[in-house]
């Protein structure tokens, strides 16, 4: 069963990664940010033993925000 699960994630992160041709900076910022907190607040969660699930999601949340601030600090608006 795990190694079905994962090829089915291995399947959905080369797919997912196709669809991001074409971004403008500002998604390409906000998607970077988000995916790096993401990680970040997850191994942050991981080393403290809180819920996982929830270090990602915020973590991925705070991450996307500082990545779009950043984009529009970074375009002068």
């Amino acid at each position: 069963m795990q190694a079905v699960a994962k090829t089915g994630s291995a399947v959905l992160l080369v797919l997912s990664l196709g669809a991001c041709s074409g971004l403008s900076t500002t998604q390409e910022r906000t998607l970077s940010g988000g995916a790096l907190g993401a990680g970040v607040g997850a191994v942050g969660t991981v080393l403290t033993g809180g819920c996982i699930w929830c270090g990602a999601v915020i973590g991925g949340a705070v991450g996307a925000g500082t990545g779009y601030v950043y984009d529009q600090i970074e375009r002068g608006g």
